[in-house]
């Protein structure tokens, strides 16, 4: 399991993946889509994902959407890159 941290005037994101995981999730960004979707994203892909967002969702989704997919995106690339071996 890998993390990473990203916290911003608009956000506070904690973000931890297992690549060959089980598809367990345990996410709370405050924007219930984008929960969904990751949840389903975690349990298709059976990468474990804990993921926890503080944000300013009382002014916009915005923040928060944008930087879990920051956080998210830094560490797929972390754990697959370099890509060996395929």
């Amino acid at each position: 399991m890998i993390t990473k941290t990203r916290k911003t005037k608009e956000t506070d994101i904690s973000v931890s993946l297992n690549l060959y995981g089980e598809g367990k999730n345990n996410i709370n960004t405050g924007v219930g889509f984008l929960d969904h979707m990751l949840e389903s994203f975690s349990k298709h892909s059976l990468i474990d994902l804990d993921i926890k967002c503080i944000g300013d969702t009382h002014i916009d989704d915005h923040h928060s959407v944008e930087d879990v997919g920051i956080v998210l995106g830094s560490l797929l690339s972390d754990a697959l890159y370099p890509a060996k071996g395929i």
